[in-house]
């Protein structure tokens, strides 16, 4: 029989399909197979009218044998089957579909949309055998007829079309395995571990069992038990589980089912925070299942993890990391999403960017936050749990796109507060609110012990205000992603907020600024370019000084951007603040008229206790020292 050529510019147009369209070569065993679904599909549908099909919906299967001493793996069904017209058409033609042409022929058939999801579209996954193949062998015996046919080519040089010998309706594709390369190992496809392991992860949600005859061993009948003696037998074995747990009734999956799914779909050890269901039907129709993890994984705050939900069209994965799926401050979700209309490219590996894309993503987002809402209005314990492991992620999401996902997380995120020793949220912190206040407050620091002690909160609690502890880097960034809050803007107690002191109080501080003038400009003359300026405190009460930072940059945020950034050398503008009430402020006024040597040291070590109350370093800890220590003499 002489060769035939392949039509649409065989040569170039193969080497397309098997060098450039596909990311992996596993992914032939994925086509075959989807294949062979849409050919038992077209069969199982006809068999609705047809009552000579003569089989019931229990009786179609893919069958997979492996040849390993003549390289050749095998993937059967007993589905449609072909025609010699139909082989040559479908086969000697790259990107005609047989699949494709039976849908468009049904698509005004609504029975057909009920009963029948036919995968292939493209008429190229065929080709992509060639990936791992010398030679592929079709042989197809059309339903209907007595009469079978043999497709055969080794690639771009062309194909044969002979008669042959099946018994019944189907297919059979006959891969002849190529030889190992230092680059490649052929041999992987005809192991049975590896061939599981695909299925499982690829089509094991296809409609109909996926059947392969594996050896097993056992105890050895008569042996001697002593000796452990084992015999090799074989089994026909499903492999795929064929409905996915998310297209079950929710009658038939309990809380168990699904936490099960979980740790062995996405390899984890506990059970998840919460499981979250969606079947919306509509313009866009689709299927959900997705979970809170327990913990971040080991990987999670590394640019090696990959966020995303698997994604899956009519039981086949089409992608193990859909990222368009989650949003960034969403990204530790797990799970997985199922659509026939996602627009799939040619490779069935990518997703086209498009309009149903974009439309389940922003359903997703708004049904993952409205569950985390119901975890922290009923379940605080459960939400407690979460916030530790990914509330870092939602003050990230608040921060990123300059604020543009501020009031989407603002009602999730929680702080260490002054009211209680349990994190707190910004609604009920604005619910504690006393009548007369007008800011969110808030101090930043090490921990809440640290900020707890801050000289410049003491008028703060003395006028009963609740001040949330920010002790997470990000935290400050986040005040100022959002502005406010409820209409509530967001204060530091470090910033000046005459709301805090009366008109007399005011006016005492003025006086005091000035009738110490001339100390003031000293001690900044004794400081140098350390401190912006030196002034006398409205804050301060039971303490003599503090250290605050002038300008849109606090000192967290210093030491968080000279952390990732260390050459900016990002510094903020440093103001000393003097309680003139204190006895150590008179002290030191009394050096300054009597003893400008000894009120220079004063000065000096005023300045490093701020420091060190606001939690800085001192420049020289040494020299520091001996100066505490001649005063002491």
């Amino acid at each position: 029989m002489p060769k035939k050529q392949f039509k649409s510019e065989s040569k170039r147009l193969l080497d397309l399909m098997i060098n450039s369209i596909y990311t992996h070569k596993e992914i032939f065993l994925r086509e075959i197979i989807s294949n062979s679904s849409d050919a038992l599909d077209k069969l199982c549908y006809l068999s609705l009218t047809d009552s000579g099909v003569g089989l019931s919906r229990s009786d179609f299967a893919v069958e997979i044998k492996v040849d390993k001493e003549n390289r050749l793996l095998s993937i059967s069904d007993n589905g449609i089957g072909m025609s010699q017209k139909d082989l040559e058409a479908n086969l000697g033609t790259i990107a005609k579909s047989g699949s494709r042409s039976f849908k468009e022929d049904l698509k005004d058939a609504q029975d057909a949309q009920d009963n029948i999801d036919i995968i292939g579209q493209f008429g190229v996954g065929f080709y992509s055998a060639f990936m791992v193949a010398d030679e592929v062998t079709v042989i197809s015996r059309e339903y209907g007829s007595d009469a079978a046919h043999k497709w055969h080519s080794t690639g771009a040089d062309g194909y044969t079309v002979t008669e042959a010998e099946r018994s019944a309706a189907g297919t059979d594709v006959i891969i002849k395995l190529k030889e190992n390369t230092d680059d490649e190992d052929y041999d992987r496809f005809l192991n049975d571990y590896t061939i599981v392991s695909l299925i499982k992860k690829y089509s094991d949600y296809i409609r109909y069992p996926i059947r392969m005859e594996r050896e097993k061993s056992r105890p050895k009948e008569g042996g001697d038990p002593e000796k452990h003696e084992m015999e090799t037998y074989t089994e026909i074995e499903t492999l795929n589980s064929m409905v996915p747990i998310w297209q079950r009734g929710k009658s038939e999956v309990t809380q168990e089912d699904y936490n099960q799914f979980y740790r062995e779909k996405f390899f984890d050890f506990e059970a998840p925070l919460d499981t979250i269901y969606m079947d919306a039907e509509g313009v866009v129709s689709y299927k959900a299942l997705l979970f809170i993890p327990a913990k971040a994984s080991y990987d999670y705050y590394t640019k090696e993890y990959k966020k995303g939900l698997q994604l899956y069209s009519s039981g086949v994965m089409i992608m193990e990391n859909c990222s368009e799926l989650l949003p960034e401050h969403f990204r530790f979700v797990k799970g997985v999403a199922d659509s026939p209309d996602f627009s799939l490219n040619i490779s069935r590996e990518m997703l086209q960017h498009d309009r149903q894309l974009k439309v389940i993503a922003k359903n997703l987002e708004k049904k993952i936050k409205n569950e985390l809402l119901k975890m922290l209005t009923n379940n605080r314990e459960t939400y407690g749990k979460f916030y530790k492991a990914f509330g870092l992620q939602l003050k990230y999401g608040v921060v990123s796109g300059f604020g543009a996902n501020a009031e989407l997380l603002q009602d999730l995120l929680m702080f260490s507060s002054s009211y209680s020793d349990k994190p707190t949220t910004l609604a009920e912190y604005v619910t504690r609110m006393k009548p007369d206040q007008e800011h969110i407050y808030y101090a930043t620091g090490d921990s809440a012990a640290r900020i707890a002690a801050l000289p410049q909160t003491e008028i703060i609690r003395e006028k009963g205000y609740e001040i949330l502890y920010f002790i997470d880097e990000v935290d400050e960034f986040v005040a100022n992603s959002m502005r406010k809050y409820q209409d509530k803007t967001f204060q530091s107690a470090n910033n000046e907020d005459s709301t805090l002191r009366s008109d007399e109080e005011k006016k005492v501080v003025e006086k005091a600024q000035e009738d110490n003038r001339n100390l003031l400009e000293f001690m900044k003359e004794t400081l140098g370019d350390r401190v912006s300026k030196v002034i006398i405190s409205g804050k301060l009460k039971s303490h003599p000084v503090c250290l605050t930072a002038d300008g849109a940059l606090s000192f967290e945020m210093e030491k968080y951007l000279n952390a990732v950034q260390p050459d900016m050398s990002q510094k903020a503008e440093r103001v000393l603040e003097l309680n003139s009430g204190h006895e150590i402020f008179q002290s030191l006024s009394d050096a300054f008229l009597n003893d400008k040597d000894k009120a220079k040291k004063y000065t000096e070590v005023l300045y490093n206790q701020s420091l060190l109350m606001a939690g800085l370093s001192i420049d020289d800890p040494v020299a520091y020292s001996d100066m505490v220590l001649s005063l002491l003499k």
